[in-house]
């Protein structure tokens, strides 16, 4: 109690009206944070079909040396990628800080093929199948960014605050 200071103590958690410590409990956001997984690789299964039948297409008809276009390979790429690696997403979201990392490096990604597919689909000349792509992009992408504000605002949470006592 040196110059006015209260002896230090350990971090402790408070204890809520229910009885719970606020470090026991988990998000409430969780089954939601679940859901907006699964719509993700739902949506990046899609657009890996989608676009796998566009470039089988484009080299029936086209000649099997035909070359579909840099942009329809990198959204297949990332898609292949998204549905291969997605799926650790389900074993990572109780780590915040590992998801979010994870999270951000795919939406990254995803990003970019949203601006590939608005540039190249948005056309009404376009087939149809085409908006579906660009759709389901949008739907990774922002199930993605949901990902992250969530991520990063349990990561926040998560760390310990200490009070500076006066």
């Amino acid at each position: 109690m040196a110059f006015g200071r209260a002896p230090r103590t350990t971090h402790t958690t408070t204890t809520t009206t229910h009885g719970t410590h606020h470090a026991d409990r988990r998000g409430v956001f969780h089954p939601i944070l679940t859901l907006s997984n699964i719509l993700i690789w739902l949506s990046s299964v899609i657009v890996l079909g989608i676009s796998a039948y566009e470039i089988h297409q484009i080299k029936k008809y086209a000649g099997s040396n035909a070359w579909p276009g840099n942009r329809l390979v990198y959204i297949l790429v990332i898609a292949v990628l998204t549905v291969a690696f997605f799926l650790l997403s389900f074993m990572l979201h109780p780590r915040p800080s590992y998801s979010l990392l994870f999270n951000l490096i795919f939406s990254y990604l995803w990003l970019v093929s949203v601006v590939f597919a608005a540039e190249s689909y948005s056309n009404r000349y376009v087939p149809s199948i085409w908006h579906a792509l660009e759709a389901f992009t949008f739907i990774a992408f922002f199930g993605l960014l949901f990902n992250i504000l969530y991520t990063w605002w349990q990561w926040h949470r998560a760390t310990p605050r200490t009070a500076a006592v006066v």
